[in-house]
């Protein structure tokens, strides 16, 4: 394993939660599968419109164009789309909330990886961890939050990665510089690339053993799972 990383400079850690922690698509798919039952239980005439998981996928996809102004704020982007597919088909628009309460709940139910758990025993005993990530996934309802110092997302501050700002919030709320913290993620533009230029250390997780897809400077570390990871800074 090649790397640069400098632990002993390390004071802090940023985590992303969704394919770093858990596979995120399954829960996704599961939650669109519930929240098409809920409404062909509660809103039928949405449900024949909108009979399938894929119909209101691609509305939400369609509302993410029609309002860009929540490009950042997947839960709002999910409830306008539900909001516009009952009104759409005539039942009370009234009712996006109480369905997408059912699928944000049901969005919560992850599957964590293998080495999730250790991983995050191993670095919340050394240092403040930091959950910064561009989704909706809410770290308490999974049954995790004891893990965490803060949870940054980018629907509470309005920017995502690879902003440099997100990741300086998520330094801030550590309590140190910015060039103290390992970010460990596994989108290599939005993590590696994005904690790179916040001037963090990075760590790609890259369990599919993939080539660095982008010029410049690659991440300090590569790892092919969280376990390799916590073997590193031991």
């Amino acid at each position: 394993m090649e790397t640069s990383l400098d632990i002993s400079r390390i004071r802090a850690i940023t985590l992303d939660l969704d394919d770093t922690l858990w596979p995120v698509w399954p829960a996704i798919a599961r939650a669109e599968a519930a929240l098409a039952g809920w409404l062909a239980a509660h809103a039928p005439a949405t449900a024949a419109l909108f009979g399938d998981a894929q119909a209101l996928r691609a509305l939400r996809v369609r509302m993410e164009a029609l309002r860009p102004d929540l490009r950042h704020d997947l839960s709002a982007l999910r409830r306008e789309s539900i909001r516009m597919a009952l009104a759409q088909a005539g039942d009370d628009p009234g009712l996006a909330e109480p369905a997408f309460d059912f699928f944000f709940a049901e969005r919560q139910r992850v599957d964590l990886f293998d080495d999730a758990l250790a991983t995050l025993d191993f670095l919340a005993a050394r240092y403040p961890v930091v959950a910064v990530s561009n989704g909706n996934a809410d770290v308490k309802r999974i049954g995790i939050g004891r893990y965490f110092t803060a949870s940054l997302s980018a629907t509470r501050l309005g920017f995502a990665k690879p902003d440099a700002r997100i990741f300086h919030a998520g330094a801030q709320a550590a309590g140190v510089a910015s060039a103290a913290v390992l970010h460990v993620g596994d989108d290599a533009l939005l993590d590696a690339q994005g904690a790179l230029g916040a001037g963090m250390q990075a760590a790609w997780l890259n369990t599919a053993g993939s080539p660095w897809p982008h010029d410049g400077a690659p991440p300090h570390v590569t790892v092919a799972s969280l376990g390799a990871l916590c073997r590193l800074l031991d």
